[in-house]
């Protein structure tokens, strides 16, 4: 049994004293800590070095008092495990010989994760002996969408224009690399589960980038198929499931047909708006903008009620609404945990 167990309790809409806490991006470079182990490694080392990322992972936990601890990994780690080369760099991840044809789709491969992410197990391994259930540790990944878009692109892009190439030119092309995508997420997943994680959260950040049509054909339905295969137990209730897109507002309603315990929602909508709009089957989380913490700990401590207000009488998770900014001063980022800890609420 979890000590803090109020993030899986909200998660699963049940009554809870307070809003559970946390940030993605919580173990990062506005740490002083964190720079100071990385300052030793380059990033995917440190990703594959189990007690290096055991490390961090636990940071924001010992400084900040964080309701739950996410391991520390990258999502483009299964991609790599899959057949295709990664660098991630300071400017962001860089992939060899982008996929373009269907030769290069099919040979990558569905990697059985603990064979070929041992790293990755290894860590949560480690977290969960130093944890002892004292707070939830939080399992991941990149939903088919999201990592297609990095394969294809070969990194990050501004407007996506490679894959939406594909996308409305050979969409049967794309299907494919998806499915193979989806197929090895849910191994990636349910061997996290297995392992011992309490939460896990489906990263499809770049699917806002899509109209409704096309995200209902081409990230949706593989976000259904994985979270349909997840080890959850009966309605999810052994391990939920939460899922973050940015740019939702134009999908809320789709993203809640995904099969996701928690929608977990960037800063342009309105909590309230939100919850109206996906009614009360469903928990959410968010949705503080990033740029927030860089204001005062006065104005940060105003924006984090009001949200805790908004998000009153059903399952509700304070977060940012994408991840923590590499510039937050730590005193700003204590802030947002004290606040969203003092806001005691109601929670149907």
């Amino acid at each position: 049994m979890i000590h803090n167990e109020r993030l899986v309790r909200a998660c699963r809409r049940q009554e809870v004293d307070r809003a559970p806490v946390w940030m993605m991006r919580q173990a990062g470079r506005y740490l002083p800590e964190y720079r100071a182990v990385r300052a030793r490694t380059d990033f995917l080392t440190l990703c594959k070095t189990p007690e290096l990322a055991a490390e961090v992972s636990l940071q924001p936990l010992e400084i900040l008092g964080v309701d739950a601890v996410i391991m520390f990994s990258d999502i483009l780690i299964p991609v790599e495990a899959m057949g295709m080369s990664l660098e991630l760099t300071e400017k962001g991840p860089v992939l060899g010989d982008p996929i373009r044809t269907s030769g290069q789709i099919e040979k990558l491969i569905v990697p059985d994760p603990v064979e070929r992410t041992p790293f990755v197990f290894e860590t949560i391994r480690l977290l969960k002996n130093a944890l002892r259930d004292e707070v939830p540790l939080i399992g991941f990944a990149g939903a088919p969408y999201t990592l297609a878009s990095y394969m294809i692109e070969g990194g990050t892009s501004r407007n996506f224009a490679a894959i939406k190439t594909l996308m409305y030119r050979e969409p049967e092309l794309l299907h494919r690399l998806l499915e193979k995508i989806s197929d090895a997420i849910i191994l990636y997943l349910n061997a996290q589960i297995e392992a011992g994680v309490h939460l896990v959260q489906l990263f499809d950040t770049w699917a806002g980038e899509l109209g409704p049509e096309y995200y209902e054909e081409f990230a949706l339905e593989y976000e259904r198929k994985i979270f349909s295969s997840l080890h959850r137990g009966p309605e999810g209730l052994g391990v939920p499931a939460a899922l973050y897109i940015n740019g939702c507002s134009a999908i809320l309603e789709k993203m809640a047909e995904s099969g996701a315990n928690v929608l977990s929602i960037d800063w342009r909508i309105d909590l309230a708006e939100a919850r109206r709009r996906v009614g009360n089957s469903i928990a959410l989380q968010g949705n503080l903008d990033p740029c927030a913490l860089l204001g005062t700990p006065e104005t940060i401590r105003t924006q984090v009620k009001e949200i805790l207000r908004k998000g009153a009488g059903a399952g509700h998770i304070m977060n940012l609404g994408h991840g923590i900014l590499p510039m937050t001063p730590v005193e700003n980022a204590r802030a947002f945990i004290d606040a969203a800890k003092e806001g005691i609420r109601e929670v149907a």
